[in-house]
């Protein structure tokens, strides 16, 4: 999972992932400051998912993001 660009992107990244992951309060991404673990966890808490596909999920929308908007 690359870190650091959740981190460096997060103001931008934010408003898509609150589309993607509705289910995520305000509070959670205020909370996660772009900590993919943390966001992770909380799609494990409010989704059901297990670690590796919450991880994976955070990963593939990294990417995703990274590639469309670079």
């Amino acid at each position: 999972m690359n870190k650091d660009i959740i981190a460096g992107k997060w103001t931008q990244m934010k408003g898509k992932l609150k589309e993607k992951w509705g289910d995520l309060t305000d509070d959670d991404f205020d909370v996660a400051e772009g900590n993919a673990q943390y966001l992770a966890g909380k799609l494990q808490e409010r989704y059901g998912w297990a670690k590796d596909r919450a991880e994976s999920e955070v990963k593939d929308f990294s990417e995703r993001w990274e590639r469309d908007n670079s």
